[in-house]
């Protein structure tokens, strides 16, 4: 509800802006699939989508660097001719024919002059105009009366708390751009802690909320798929393998056995069937990406082609170049 309250004001404050242009919020994350590990400490991810303002147009360029494994884009803003659109209806400049002394007189700045570094849209100061929407939308909400709202740092996100003296809710909004009509992204989340401003890396965040969704409708009331995921999630953590690793391993394994078989009965069975599965690809070296290369998941998941036809992506693949690395995760274990 609170996500919806701030689509309503945002296309408020941004419908004559050259700002992006904001569509509604799309949960992702654990929180959403339903089993965050550390119930405590939930963090709720929304994605939230961002088409090109009148005038520009978004071409995603594929990055040079690290593509033996997942990708990593760039989101280049051009100007786009408006002399001829219904857009010159609304006192709208073209940006390309128009004297750049009367653009500036009598119309706001380009997303290029605004949000971009060079001709690429940049991820922090994005990430800075979001906390600037946020903290002047709050007061307009109605859900300012009854909650209290905390920003936190973040670099390529806008996270913040909202608090009400006895429940509390942490909020990160992650922002990006669809691929096509497909589940995938381009988005702010990175994927290692120093990652370029101007890089997006692509994002299987909704596709996987969607696979967790499709099990969910599809599997018995008594199901405990998702209690096996978050007790193997929080049984490993501190240890070295991460939690998106667990949750790749449960998606192998619910493509594979019947939602029958994930029953109360069963809870044992499959924990087991996790362990053994995390043994095999630490000692094989190798562990799938679920999304990319997978031309097996249920109707309704949409992927570009580039992703469905890609080969399989190895998560593990730094455990084949590092002998040391594969020892320490096989002790770990």
């Amino acid at each position: 509800n609170l996500m919806e309250h701030f689509a309503i004001y945002f296309r408020r404050v941004l419908s004559n802006s050259f700002y992006p242009v904001l569509q509604g919020a799309i949960g992702v994350g654990s929180a959403f699939e339903g089993w965050s590990p550390r119930e405590q400490d939930v963090v709720y991810q929304v994605l939230i989508p961002m088409t090109p303002p009148r005038g520009h147009s978004f071409h995603l360029e594929l990055g040079t660097a690290g593509q033996r494994r997942l990708r990593n884009f760039h989101i280049r803003v051009q100007q786009e001719c408006t002399c001829m659109s219904e857009q010159q209806g609304e006192n709208m400049l073209c940006f390309l024919h128009h004297p750049e002394e009367e653009q500036r007189r009598h119309q706001d700045p380009s997303l290029l002059h605004t949000l971009c570094t060079g001709s690429y849209l940049d991820v922090q100061k994005t990430a800075r105009w979001f906390y600037q929407l946020v903290r002047a939308i709050w007061p307009a909400l109605l859900e300012s009366h009854y909650w209290h709202l905390v920003l936190l740092p973040s670099r390529r996100s806008c996270q913040f708390k909202v608090t009400n003296g006895r429940e509390s809710y942490r909020i990160e909004m992650l922002f990006g751009v669809r691929q096509g009509n497909s589940d995938v992204f381009v988005s702010s989340q990175p994927r290692q802690a120093h990652t370029s401003s101007t890089i997006w890396p692509e994002s299987y965040a909704v596709a996987e909320m969607k696979f967790f969704r499709y099990i969910a409708r599809r599997a018995p009331p008594d199901s405990l798929h998702l209690k096996c995921l978050q007790f193997f999630t929080r049984l490993q953590l501190g240890l070295g393998f991460s939690t998106y690793t667990i949750k790749t391993i449960v998606m192998h394994l619910l493509s594979i056995l019947p939602v029958s078989q994930w029953r109360r009965r069963h809870f044992v069975r499959r924990l087991m069937d996790i362990s053994e599965s995390l043994r095999t690809c630490v000692e094989m070296r190798r562990l799938n990406h679920f999304i990319v290369g997978n031309q097996r998941l249920p109707e309704g998941i949409r992927l570009p082609p580039e992703v469905l036809m890609a080969r399989s992506c190895n998560l593990f693949h730094d455990l084949v170049m590092d002998p040391v690395a594969h020892s320490q995760a096989m002790n770990q274990y």
